[in-house]
């Protein structure tokens, strides 16, 4: 079983780029393992790092800045390739939701499934998130799973989300969808015997 999502309250690290596609989130060289450990300190590799392995001072995950659980993304993140590599470096480096004004099917589903909230918002509240983040690195977003909202913490600024009734209960239980079996695990020996 997974840590259980039910609201979470977190600065954000903002990466206010489009377009980030699944070879930048974790690039192609790294998807030799078939486990999922190791994958968060390659997140961004080739933005994070030089070609010497040293970090980038200008990107935003090593800015001393900027930390939280929360990764706050331009417009059609996840794109490209399907890899389920990109929800474990996400996963792996810290954060437990990424929120963004659209992101790509096979990269959203791969997130649900390994335990990683995608919030989609509108580009409104998107460009009001990377606003107040520039203005305010320790500003707070609050995300509430069961209500399906998300705000800036302390102002008005809130809209709800959209998230599939299954792959919500999964999150806030702790389940994969293996776990989920398990725990109907009766009800489905019943339907059997009928």
């Amino acid at each position: 079983m997974r840590q259980k999502f039910t609201t979470l309250r977190s600065t954000v690290v903002p990466l206010p780029i489009e377009n980030i596609d699944t070879d930048q989130i974790i690039p192609a060289r790294f998807l030799k393992a078939t486990t999922r450990e190791g994958f968060g300190e390659n997140l961004f590799r080739d933005w994070r790092y030089d070609k010497d392995g040293n970090p980038k001072a200008d990107f935003v995950m090593n800015s001393p800045v900027y930390k939280g659980e929360i990764l706050v993304a331009g417009k059609n993140f996840g794109c490209g390739s399907s890899r389920e590599h990109a929800a474990w470096a996400i996963d792996g480096a810290g954060f437990r939701a990424v929120v963004s004004s659209f992101f790509a099917d096979i990269f959203r589903n791969n997130a649900l499934n390994n335990g990683l909230l995608p919030v989609v918002v509108s580009e409104q509240m998107l460009a009001e998130i990377f606003k107040a983040a520039e203005q305010d690195a320790k500003m707070e977003l609050y995300i509430d799973l069961p209500a399906q909202t998300i705000e800036i913490a302390g102002t008005d600024i809130k809209e709800s989300f959209e998230i599939a009734p299954y792959k919500k209960e999964c999150l806030m239980s702790g389940y994969d969808d293996v776990d989920f079996l398990v725990s109907i695990r009766s009800e489905i020996e019943t339907f059997e015997n009928k």
